[in-house]
């Protein structure tokens, strides 16, 4: 079973994503970005879903760290946010995500998209 690993501080939201995931793969939670890269360092995962807007550190910083990682770099990155301007999103992929998904969203809109991801690999 692949394993991810959902980094969401709004724990209703991340309860919604656990709920629509948990029947297909292994999720790991994190309430924000400290955490996120804590579990990150420890384990090994197919796909993280993180989200922009996070306290103590954001998304982005989290990227920006495991992108600086020899071991890590390579693990694929799915960033939920709020914030869904043009530019935005570019500098959401900028920053080294490798798909971006605008929150509010539809829970079989992020399955879709996290079966495409990891069908890719």
């Amino acid at each position: 079973m692949k394993r991810l690993l959902l980094a969401e501080d709004e724990e209703v939201l991340r309860m919604l994503i656990v709920d629509t995931l948990e029947d297909d793969y292994s999720i790991d939670e994190a309430q924000d970005g400290e955490e996120a890269l804590g579990l990150i360092e420890q384990n090994e995962y197919d796909l993280l879903i993180l989200d922009y807007m996070m306290p103590i550190m954001t998304g982005l910083e989290v990227i920006e760290k495991v992108r600086g990682n020899e071991e890590k770099k390579h693990l694929k990155i799915l960033m939920l946010s709020a914030k869904s301007q043009t530019h935005e999103q570019q500098d959401v992929i900028a920053a080294g995500a490798d798909y971006f998904m605008a929150k509010p969203f539809s829970p079989l809109a992020l399955l879709n998209k996290v079966e495409e991801i990891l069908d890719e690999y």
